[in-house]
């Protein structure tokens, strides 16, 4: 029985084609419809023959052909899809749609769609960073468009860094997300860290880098999500589409959290300082071998939206970074401020720590279930976090959510 869903898959020539494969393969499994369009550099990677075997359809090559015409235009094939997705998206294929181009069957199919488009881009890192690149990148952003990756690692040409394809399981994550969200919901993500100054060039802080939050709220929002992220003080290069509020203090997160509320979903990600200082107005001298700095608790606003009676989400998320006894101190932390989920991750461990591209969660319920994501990039961490999350409101929106 054939799902509702149907998906127009391009494939585009990456030496990334070939995982295609096993993508279509499992997509077909889960009873979702699969067209595909092949690039004629794709086919130096995969044949038509394997994927249409796959796909149990025909395949279509990106060219202007009487008699496909005839069996299925471009509009037509556009009109079909519920769903693009591009992958492998080279740079060439996100310059020539960036630009609007008409000049072959894939374009023109683009063009004649008003269905939602996600890229998974797959190219040497430095054509990813290059500006030529980012602007394409930029225009489509600009369009709606959703980019899922590129994920950090070693690739292809023996390099490494960002320009990797997301894992198979990340964007058929974010595909499911899409389609499973017909709940209009508004959530609210905090990240990164706080900065509590002692004067004016001193300060109180932490390691995080504000990674993990950050790909919730992006993931969040490329499923339909109305998301807000409150960012502390970061170095990351962030989604021109997702709606930021910047930060520095925990005062000034608590201020801008509260002018967020109501919201269903609000996920507590920040490592927000647990004190401050009476800050300084000049830079403090060093007078003597010992400085004392009298320090004042600052709000706990996990515990502040978890406990407020009104204002309450739906769904309250905390997350525990430990460093020993991570889910005893992390069931701890659930008891004590009274949120629905916490997110456990050990920050003793530097290949998972606050400033990696890679994490490894447990999730911890108040009904006392656990659950544990291995060691993966922190956007597929995220997308599968968000997959829990619109299931719970999927399941029965009028449903308690513990």
């Amino acid at each position: 029985m054939k799902n509702s869903k149907k998906i127009l898959l391009i494939i585009s020539g990456g030496i990334a084609a070939y995982k295609t494969l096993d993508l279509i393969r499992s997509l077909v499994s889960q009873n979702f419809e699969v067209r595909t369009i092949l690039t004629k550099t794709a086919e130096e990677f995969v044949t038509p023959l394997s994927i249409s075997s796959l796909s149990k359809n025909k395949v279509y090559q990106n060219k202007f052909d009487l008699n496909e015409e005839i069996e299925m235009d471009h509009i037509a094939l556009s009109r079909w899809a519920d769903l693009i997705l591009v992958a492998p998206a080279t740079a060439n294929i996100l310059e020539n749609i960036a630009n609007g181009s008409a000049n072959d069957f894939i374009n023109t199919v683009i063009l004649a769609s008003d269905k939602k488009i996600f890229f998974a881009p797959a190219m040497n890192v430095k054509m990813w960073e290059n500006k030529a690149t980012q602007l394409n990148v930029s225009k489509l952003k600009s369009r709606d468009f959703i980019f899922i990756g590129p994920s950090v690692g070693e690739l292809a040409c023996g390099e490494y860094g960002e320009g990797r394809m997301a894992s198979l399981d990340e964007i058929e994550i974010t595909i499911k997300n899409h389609f499973n969200n017909n709940i209009k919901l508004k959530a609210l993500v905090t990240a990164g860290p706080t900065r509590e100054y002692i004067d004016p060039v001193r300060y109180i802080s932490n390691e995080s880098s504000g990674i993990q939050g950050y790909q919730l709220a992006k993931k969040l929002n490329d499923s339909g999500v109305q998301t807000k992220l409150i960012l502390g003080p970061s170095e990351i290069k962030t989604d021109e589409n997702l709606d930021i509020t910047k930060v520095t203090t925990a005062n000034e997160m608590f201020e801008s959290v509260k002018e967020c509320l109501p919201v269903d979903i609000a996920i507590f990600s920040a490592a927000v300082a647990d004190f401050r200082t009476e800050k300084k107005n000049l830079k403090i001298k060093k007078n003597n071998s010992e400085l004392n700095i009298k320090l004042q608790e600052n709000v706990d606003i996990l515990k502040f939206v978890s406990t407020h009676n009104s204002l309450r989400p739906k769904l309250v998320i905390g997350f525990a970074a430990e460093t020993n006894n991570l889910i005893k101190f992390a069931k701890t932390k659930l008891e004590q401020k009274h949120c629905d989920w916490i997110i456990a991750n050990d920050v003793s461990d530097k290949s998972i720590g606050f400033n990696s591209m890679k994490n490894e969660v447990s999730i911890i319920q108040k009904s006392n279930e656990i659950e544990k994501i291995t060691k993966r990039d922190k956007s597929e961490i995220a997308a599968i976090l968000v997959q829990k999350i619109i299931k719970k409101f999927s399941i029965n929106e009028n449903q308690s959510l513990n």
